[in-house]
């Protein structure tokens, strides 16, 4: 918005020439996002306070969370705003990129808010039955579909993504494309969602991807840096700088209120919408492949959830009698019920996806 206004004006007034420069509006949206944050985190905790919007905690889950009950929830508000206004002020608002990716984020913001108020205003404790949330991510996954299908801007590169570790080497997925979409922006939500189980866990992986995303986003914009690191050269994805910028400012931000001991937590309105973020940005990057590093822990908390059940009914089946690959699932629990303090886990699963953000660097001079 500021930056469709103020662009133009370059050239009778030459400051404003820094708003053309992608890393100095990033830079800005991310610590705008900050102070967004911490600006708005104590208002928003103070009226979910007021409000009793507080986490109700699972019956089979560890006996450790149960003092965690009433905590505020629907934290991701605050996520969701810190992301939101600094794109909005500091992107090209013409650019397809950052239009499908707002899109993205304020659609399953608003899947997650209605199971947040279904469970916690509703006491209904599914929450919004598991059938519409899969209808939802499938209707985006078919939006985001029908905008790149129908917008120049993809022609050259509209079905392909690049594969990692392999010198120009990329799959053409053709008319499966749609069906790689949904299932990344499902996969993508879902498991986010399922990492959100400790303080400070999902908001700091969160961070780290962004993180990660935002320079695969810069480098992909710039046909000199994509031509010497052999990717695919993206015209215009550079924006998605800011907004994975803003991102990271927001996390970090939101980070500050939910480290241990929490006093907030995001909700399915911050996890759904953070987590689509990140697939929707893996599908614009044309990074798909490389999301399941650049997301290792995620996808690995996500799997032992599909290991846990796949176990559970094959023994039952087989053997009469169910047994389990873990003693809890989404993975953190494990090693909760194993004795680890909290912090730790958080910690060493933070340490991880480090270490994963460093190896998807890699991966573009390792060809």
């Amino acid at each position: 918005m500021i930056y469709n206004f103020l662009e133009p004006l370059k050239e009778v007034f030459s400051p404003l020439n820094v708003f053309q420069y992608i890393t100095f509006r990033s830079a800005a949206a991310a610590i705008l996002a900050l102070f967004i944050s911490f600006i708005l985190g104590p208002v928003i905790i103070r009226k979910l306070r007021q409000n009793q919007i507080g986490e109700e905690i699972r019956e089979h889950g560890p006996e450790s969370h149960i003092k965690k009950r009433g905590t505020p929830t629907m934290g991701g508000l605050i996520i969701l705003t810190a992301i939101i206004l600094p794109t909005l002020l500091l992107a090209d608002l013409q650019n397809s990129y950052i239009q499908i990716v707002l899109i993205s984020i304020i659609w399953m913001g608003l899947i997650g808010f209605l199971d947040d108020y279904l469970k916690t205003i509703k006491k209904i404790k599914s929450g919004l039955v598991a059938k519409y949330k899969l209808a939802g991510q499938i209707s985006l996954g078919v939006i985001i579909s029908f905008w790149i299908y129908n917008t120049p801007t993809w022609d050259n590169f509209r079905t392909v993504t690049s594969v990692p570790f392999l010198k120009d080497a990329v799959v053409d997925f053709g008319l499966l494309y749609p069906l790689i979409i949904i299932l990344v922006i499902t996969g993508s939500s879902n498991a986010v969602n399922l990492t959100d189980g400790l303080d400070g866990l999902a908001s700091g992986l969160l961070a780290i991807c962004f993180t990660v995303f935002s320079a695969i986003a810069y480098i992909s914009g710039r046909i000199d840096f994509s031509d010497y690191l052999n990717i695919i050269y993206l015209p215009g994805v550079g924006e998605l700088t800011i907004f994975s910028a803003a991102c990271v400012g927001a996390c970090i931000g939101y980070l500050w209120f939910n480290a241990a001991p929490a006093e907030v937590f995001m909700g399915d309105v911050g996890s759904l919408s953070t987590g689509a973020a990140l697939g929707t940005l893996a599908i614009l990057l044309k990074k798909e492949f490389l999301l399941v590093i650049i997301g290792g822990v995620f996808v690995a908390e996500a799997l032992s959830v599909i290991l846990q059940v796949s176990y559970y009914r094959y023994t039952k089946r087989k053997y009469g009698e169910p047994k389990k690959l873990f003693l809890m699932t989404p993975f953190h629990h494990h090693f909760e019920l194993k004795g680890y303090p909290e912090s730790r886990i958080v910690i060493r699963f933070w340490i991880v996806g480090l270490l994963l953000a460093l190896l998807t660097l890699t991966t573009f001079k390792i060809r």
